[in-house]
């Protein structure tokens, strides 16, 4: 054998080598998918996780959306759950809005009847197509924090959950604003709520925050903060306006705590042909995408 073809053997031999051993270790590495630890009416169940996002996909947000707002929902789902797995890594998370909502298939089934295969399908598919990607700043997975619709703002994380967080700051939403509603609750009831004794109900000093949702509001020289008013009220937004009269009449704008990404934004960006790496961008500004 000639030293020339002594040497290509010699470099091809441990190429070959480190080819099988990477194929064989990602093989191991599929195998052995993370489990999530789910608690399901009241019990801890074990669930491979693209299967638990799947599950948190068609809990959270409607099957009917585009494509793109579904991927973009799947790795702000995941990124969620691989957060809370950072800060302890025998977390347990809960199937219910203390964390995301996660529904199994036979839920899947009653919810969605003769089209279950049609939107299981296309849910899993915008899981597939985004496996194992999460969303990151600085090297770690990001607090994926997400809503329903927005009042044509996302709202500060500082505001909500007293965590001032770069990538989760107040920006225009103009495409997803008008999302009003109105709700007429009695006279009675409003004071029961707020525990106030008084006959007459004087509202004053109202301060907004620049994504126009209520900071604090005085009701009968009580000062309140704009969360606390929408958990006693339970109310869509804390972007909201209450008249006196007969009755209390509240009109809110907006659905959710509106830190991160709203789902309906998602989806109308989604329509006017974003992807979902270019929605995850806009609403998590400064981050980026990495597979664990």
């Amino acid at each position: 054998m000639n030293k020339w073809l002594l040497s290509i053997i010699t470099i091809l031999i441990p190429i070959t080598i480190i080819s099988f051993y990477k194929k064989e270790t990602n093989f191991i590495m599929e195998q052995k998918q993370l489990e999530v630890k789910v608690i399901y009416n009241n019990e801890i169940i074990n669930i491979p996780l693209e299967e638990y996002v799947i599950g948190v996909v068609a809990g959270e947000m409607p099957a009917s959306f585009e494509e793109e707002a579904l991927k973009a929902q799947a790795v702000a789902a995941r990124t969620f759950y691989i957060n809370k797995l950072e800060e302890n890594n025998d977390y347990k998370i809960n199937s219910t809005i203390k964390d995301q909502v996660y529904i199994t298939q036979k839920e899947m089934q009653e919810k969605w009847r003769e089209d279950y295969n049609y939107y299981y399908n296309k849910i899993k598919n915008a899981v597939y197509e985004t496996k194992n990607q999460v969303i990151k700043y600085n090297g770690y997975p990001i607090k994926s924090f997400y809503y329903a619709k927005s009042n044509g703002y996302t709202e500060s994380c500082l505001n909500v959950f007293n965590q001032d967080i770069e990538y989760l700051k107040i920006k225009e939403t103009k495409w997803d604003k008008n999302n009003e509603d109105k709700k007429i609750i009695s006279l009675s009831e409003f004071k029961e709520k707020l525990n106030i004794v008084d006959k007459e109900i004087v509202i004053n000093n109202i301060t907004k925050d620049e994504s126009n949702r209520v900071s604090n509001i005085t009701i009968n020289n009580k000062i309140y903060s704009g969360i606390e008013i929408r958990k006693l009220l339970n109310l869509k937004s804390t972007d909201f306006d209450i008249k006196i009269n007969e009755e209390v009449e509240i009109k809110t704008n907006g659905y959710g705590h509106g830190v991160g990404m709203s789902q309906y934004g998602a989806n109308e960006l989604a329509k006017n042909k974003y992807n979902y790496k270019e929605i995850i961008s806009f609403y998590y500004e400064g981050t980026y995408i990495e597979e664990i």
